[in-house]
């Protein structure tokens, strides 16, 4: 099967089993998300799965890195100022491949954009769990200071958490005690 069949397919089978109902409600009025997650575009990160969230639940910000620059700043800007989604989730997760890159050089032409952001995040670690934690903590400490300079975004609870790619558990940050 080539790819645009499979996609189609997928399409097919989601018409036929997904929400109908919450795909209607939301296509008539309007998205309500409980959450706004930044996470990484990795394909074994998926907000919707891991927080077993539905059509409309979750407003999900997906960049390699989960780094921050003006674009996602904005949409998260947006979901919590004009949607009133009053939390916001920064989620690393174990095995980054953008995390690797930055602590191994690696990360050329654009890529060197993400890889660059997340050095700066980290400085020296190269532990790749702790630098992982890091960037996440630098992440939440972008949005609350951008936070402060842009009230209007509104008044969103900011914190980090880690998602273990292996056993699916999400760990936040400020619950540890052992890292």
């Amino acid at each position: 099967m080539d790819i645009r069949t499979r996609l189609k397919e997928g399409n097919r089978k989601y018409r036929e089993t997904g929400d109908a109902g919450r795909r209607m409600d939301t296509a008539q009025n309007g998205q309500h998300p409980y959450a706004i997650v930044v996470c990484c575009s990795d394909s074994r990160v998926i907000p919707e799965e891991i927080f077993q969230a539905g059509v409309g639940d979750l407003f999900v910000i997906r960049v390699a890195g989960n780094v921050l620059d003006n674009h996602q700043l904005g949409s998260i800007e947006y979901a919590a100022g004009h949607l009133n989604c009053g939390h916001i989730l920064v989620l690393g997760h174990t095995g980054c491949g953008a995390v690797h890159a930055a602590l191994t050089g690696g990360g050329e032409g654009f890529i060197s954009f993400i890889t660059e952001d997340i050095l700066a995040a980290v400085g020296m670690e190269r532990d790749e769990e702790k630098a992982c934690r890091l960037n996440v903590r630098h992440g939440v400490d972008r949005l609350k200071q951008a936070f402060l300079e842009h009230p209007e975004a509104g008044t969103a609870v900011v914190e980090g958490a880690i998602y273990d790619i292996l056993s699916g558990e999400v760990r936040w940050l400020d619950e540890e005690t052992d890292r």
